[in-house]
């Protein structure tokens, strides 16, 4: 964990890949609490330290993460989110394919909570009939890189579906790096997909400020950038 930003309201880290945001089934240690461990050891604070999960990120994904210090910051953040105010960019490798230099998405898609993914049942604006739990996906990419079998991708999310990235990039023949289970073919040596939070934009709750937070690449995808 890195932290990149801290306020009085709000703190912003660089999630590494393989880690938590919020407790699950797996019982591991999840950023939430180590974050508060870490706020309480540095402000040597005796009771109880607040930290609200504003969003998370997969277990496989790097990148920024926002987390709340007060209530006020969390309820607001919240509302941002769900109102679309919180905009997100990603970096993503992905398998290379004949793609125009930057183009828009729409998926409608399908989530199955019994196998964790998300499958697209249509594509563009029609809704597809006999769909009524499809939701649609929208994502802006922009090829930044390419190399002999993969290319780095930007992607700037305009909704937030379970898995958009991941499964809309594997719907156009682009499945991200170590990502088997969109349909890679092989797995990184770490378990990490080549996929990154770069940075994360919105007006702060209290301040009302403009933040921007961007997070160091893992070496996984910065190698090719060079």
């Amino acid at each position: 964990m890195q932290v990149l930003y801290e306020d009085n309201h709000i703190i912003v880290v660089n999630k590494s890949p393989g880690e938590i945001v919020q407790g699950d089934k797996t019982g591991d240690r999840p950023l939430s609490e180590e974050l508060k461990e870490w706020l309480k050891a540095k402000y040597n604070k005796p009771g109880n330290v607040f930290v609200g999960v504003v969003h998370r990120l997969d277990r496989p994904v790097s990148g920024v993460v926002v987390f709340a210090k007060t209530s006020k910051a969390l309820t607001r953040l919240n509302e941002m989110l769900r109102k679309g105010e919180i905009h997100k960019t990603y970096w993503a490798v992905v398998k290379k394919m004949p793609l125009p230099k930057e183009g828009l998405l729409q998926h409608w898609l399908v989530r199955n909570e019994k196998l964790n993914k998300s499958f697209v049942v249509a594509e563009g604006e029609k809704l597809p009939k006999e769909q009524k739990d499809a939701k649609l996906a929208k994502l802006k990419y922009q090829v930044l890189k390419e190399g002999d079998n993969y290319m780095l991708l930007e992607v700037q999310l305009l909704t937030g579906r379970h898995h958009q990235i991941r499964c809309q990039l594997a719907a156009i023949g682009c499945p991200i790096k170590g990502d088997l289970k969109y349909g890679a073919k092989r797995s990184n040596p770490d378990g990490s997909i080549s996929l990154h939070a770069r940075s994360v934009n919105f007006i702060h709750p209290v301040s009302k400020q403009e933040i921007t937070v961007e997070a160091p690449p893992p070496e996984s995808i910065s190698n090719l950038m060079q």
